[in-house]
């Protein structure tokens, strides 16, 4: 990022090997830049852009968009492991019901990670000025808030393939594993590193007190949220003989309160996106 030559810097942070905190000093005046403001166009004072007007992926309509398309998915998630626990909620319905709203609810989380995806990729200043056409994907392998949401979006996808092919599930547990709970499990394990990556590039640090900030408890609560997934599809492996009740039922709690968790971090990044626009 090209700084004018009257800026000093005076502090930088960042959990090894990333930098997401510089503090600057221009003609007596202190300026934060932060990784995380600086992707999603937060708080735009703060990043001496004022000359320049913002694009539309950085603007806070895009951001509240984005989160309540992430509302969605989550809803759709929580509501598929209320029917998987209670099947009394879909008694007289087709047996596919309940997988198909999962798999109805991977597509807003696809929706909205690819979102994220698009503004990670174009939060350089020089796409700002409308010099340069945006990119779809990018490549910023140095920017986590860039690692974390291709990682996330990657697995969206691994969960829309997991959600589909149990609609109706296949026969047999070796083919169950292999086209559903595999997947999951590929899902689970790039949301989580997708979660610690968001976590690292707002705490700046790879563990962090609890900080009075909306965007340390969205953060939170979204890997809170990612490590209930991962144990969600642990346990999700089908056995070679009987699945005993407790796997499925304990899968699908920490499912549902997975869910719960990504409905309220993209519920506060919602209030957050508000927040900034005034």
């Amino acid at each position: 990022m090209n700084r004018p030559e009257t800026d000093r810097l005076e502090e930088v942070r960042g959990a090894w090997p990333f930098v997401t905190l510089r503090l600057y000093n221009r003609g007596g005046r202190a300026h934060l830049w932060l990784a995380r403001d600086h992707r999603k166009g937060l708080f735009r004072h703060r990043r001496a852009l004022d000359d320049m007007q913002a694009p539309f992926w950085q603007t806070a309509r895009y951001n509240w968009i984005m989160g309540l398309i992430f509302v969605i998915g989550s809803s759709l998630f929580m509501l598929g492991s209320a029917m998987a626990l209670f099947p009394a909620m879909v008694k007289g319905l087709p047996g596919w019901t309940t997988n198909a709203t999962f798999f109805a609810g991977s597509v807003p989380f696809t929706t909205a990670a690819y979102l994220q995806l698009f503004q990670a990729a174009n939060t350089d200043e020089r796409y700002t000025s409308g010099r340069m056409r945006p990119a779809l994907f990018g490549w910023d392998p140095g920017s986590p808030g860039w690692l974390s949401s291709s990682t996330q979006f990657i697995g969206t996808i691994a969960f829309n393939f997991n959600t589909f092919d149990a609609i109706p599930v296949p026969e047999g547990w070796l083919l169950q594993n292999t086209v559903i709970w595999l997947p999951g499990m590929i899902g689970s394990v790039l949301f989580l590193v997708s979660a610690y990556l968001a976590y690292i590039e707002t705490t700046h640090a790879h563990s962090a007190r609890p900080r009075h900030e909306i965007a340390w408890w969205i953060v939170t609560i979204n890997l809170v949220g990612c490590i209930a997934f991962m144990i969600a599809s642990t346990i999700a492996y089908v056995p070679r003989g009987t699945d005993p009740a407790w796997m499925v039922n304990g899968s699908n709690v920490n499912l549902w309160f997975g869910a719960f968790c990504f409905f309220t971090a993209a519920a506060l990044s919602m209030v957050e996106a508000r927040h900034a626009a005034h």
